[in-house]
């Protein structure tokens, strides 16, 4: 009989005894059911823990995997070699239930458990052949061109190969989760060349330039931010500048947010153009004045005084002007931000003529003198000015804005991975999380005006608790936290951009964030922190589930899913372009220096 066929008499092993929702247990009559056969060619072990079995039922045909086995009470006082080789024994497995499958059609996999074993119904080990058709294109739907990925095989059966639908993998997000020397690496790498050789565009993060070579360079793009590439400070938002300069709630938060509209009305050109070529009688006794040579007089080094300025004048032209200066991008002149916060700090009406702005108020002033430090500071720090391209000759760097927009573009049809390296970024300031955010915030918005519902994008975070989940908290700050990745997991499904996060440290991603993930690849985790993040966040993460992760090998991981019939353990096969994430190795230092 073909070994196709899960129910053999020569792979039984035991009979149901108990029933419950989450999982059955198995009585085996002897102790020998669990030792090594051989059938067909296919070694079997019967009591392995993460042992594959299956079960007969009235109506469908079960799953499971064997995650504990034990020896009733009264049989454990007298274990002896002898007394377990003769059969004396009668162990009891615990099995979880994966998937059911129709009898007569046990192609397709039933996700929901229609019905459940009866106790007495029969247990055998399932032969690999059969748990084949399932985890060979594991998540495919009924789609001839689908496309697949192929990772790896399964842990219990070498022989076993994995490939994965591309769809089911990204289409409700996607997480690679394990601690360092797990297999992160190597999965991330494997889901990237899958991806290219599939002819998809994607985007990768790379925080630390271990996946410059991590793939074939004819379908591959590399840009070092801060080197070879800067993103340029208007296209950031005020939210970005906020966590970039901390501005205390009461004070220096509104006059920062002014000085903003000051320096946007003197970069809309409020001294240049004629905003009204009538005149207007502000008051009985005052001149007719005309708004565009009026407001010339308040422009100062690049920078608008308002002291003794008209108010009604001012939010005239505010008003005009409204939806540019009102606009979330950084669009003015950042070097003259400190000196135009020493502007603003003036009272809100004169005391001699209330039509108009007051004189400077020195108190405001020293409020204010801690948030222009900081950025004076910022403008300082060369780190920032080549990331966000001011202050220095960007002629001989590349605008990232601009380079992403033609990575998607006709013109690039063949280059399907587009890698940026962080990896000349420093970490002061908080630029990391700054520029992956604003590169987030880019690609939102690109998703929501339609750009990728017909050409889908898997955007890639390696290292991701670097860049999520960055709060700022205290006695003199409001929380502030970036925000991008958050939006982009709770609603770009349905706009055709895909998240795919890598991160050591799961209860460092907000749970939002992360409960957002359709699939979930998980290596060994030891942390019971990162253990419940993962429980919360994967409705099929239970307790048998996460008993398995502190004990997977190196390149071993769980996968499970909302668009996959069963949770199974893999080994991922080494990519064909390793990351460069190997453990630098110890060295005699005395012997090089006898040698020289």
């Amino acid at each position: 009989m073909s070994n196709n066929n899960p129910f053999e008499h020569n792979y039984f092993i035991g009979y149901v005894n108990h029933v419950s929702p989450q999982y059955i247990k198995v009585h085996f009559p002897s102790s020998t059911l669990l030792n090594r056969t051989i059938f067909s060619g296919e070694e079997f072990y019967g009591g392995l823990i993460g042992t594959y079995v299956t079960v007969e039922g009235e109506q469908f045909g079960f799953i499971g995997k064997i995650t504990e086995i034990d020896l009733p009470e009264k049989e454990r006082l007298s274990l002896s070699e002898k007394a377990f080789q003769s059969s004396d024994f009668h162990p009891t497995a615990k099995v979880q239930i994966l998937l059911s499958f129709d009898y007569f059609n046990s192609e397709v996999a039933l996700r929901t458990l229609n019905s459940f074993p009866n106790i007495g119904a029969k247990v055998y080990i399932c032969p690999s052949k059969f748990i084949q058709k399932y985890v060979m294109e594991f998540g495919k739907k009924i789609d001839d061109n689908e496309l697949l990925i192929s990772i790896g095989q399964l842990t219990s059966n070498r022989n076993n190969c994995v490939k994965l639908s591309q769809q089911s993998l990204f289409g409700r997000h996607c997480a690679i989760i394990g601690t360092t020397g797990g297999g992160k690496s190597w999965t991330l790498s494997k889901l990237l060349e899958g991806i290219v050789k599939n002819n998809t565009k994607a985007i990768l993060i790379d925080p630390t330039g271990e996946y410059k070579c991590c793939c074939d360079n004819g379908k591959f793009i590399s840009l070092s931010l801060g080197k070879e590439a800067y993103f340029p400070y208007q296209d950031l938002t005020i939210e970005d500048l906020f966590y970039l300069v901390k501005p205390a709630e009461r004070v220096q938060a509104p006059k920062l947010l002014e000085a903003i509209r000051s320096l946007k009305c003197v970069k809309n050109g409020i001294g240049d153009e004629k905003l009204a070529q009538q005149s207007i009688n502000l008051s009985s006794g005052t001149p007719q004045i005309i708004e565009g040579e009026y407001f010339k007089e308040f422009i100062k080094d690049g920078c608008l005084k308002k002291s003794k300025m008209f108010k009604i004048l001012f939010e005239r032209y505010y008003y005009k002007n409204s939806k540019d200066l009102d606009s979330d991008n950084l669009d003015f002149e950042l070097k003259d931000l400190p000196k135009q916060l020493v502007f603003e700090c003036i009272y809100d009406s004169d005391k001699i003529e209330s039509s108009k702005f007051g004189s400077n108020n020195d108190n405001d002033v020293s409020m204010c003198v801690s948030l222009i430090t900081r950025i004076n500071n910022i403008l300082k720090s060369e780190n920032l000015q080549k990331i966000f391209g001011y202050g220095i000759d960007i002629s001989q760097m590349s605008n990232l804005k601009d380079q992403i927009d033609k990575f998607f573009s006709d013109n690039l049809r063949e280059k399907f991975l587009l890698r940026i390296g962080f990896e000349d970024i420093g970490y002061e300031a908080r630029t990391r999380e700054i520029a992956a955010n604003a590169i987030g915030k880019y690609l939102l918005k690109k998703a929501r005006e339609g750009d990728f519902l017909e050409n889908p994008v898997v955007f890639f975070v390696d290292e991701a608790h670097q860049f999520l989940n960055k709060n700022i908290v205290d006695e003199y700050f409001s929380s502030l936290q970036l925000s991008s990745f958050d939006q982009i997991a709770k609603e770009c499904r349905k706009y055709g951009l895909f998240l795919c996060l890598a991160t050591q440290m799961p209860r460092d991603i907000p749970l939002g964030t992360l409960s957002q993930m359709g699939t979930f690849l998980v290596h060994r985790l030891i942390n019971y922190n990162d253990k419940e993040a993962i429980k919360q966040a994967c409705s099929s993460a239970d307790s048998d589930m996460l008993a398995f992760l502190p004990v997977l090998g190196a390149g071993e991981m769980v996968l499970s899913g909302v668009d996959f019939p069963m949770p199974i353990s893999i080994r991922v096969e080494p990519p064909d372009h390793p990351p460069n994430s190997h453990t630098p190795k110890f060295k005699n230092l005395s012997e090089n220096n006898n040698s020289v």
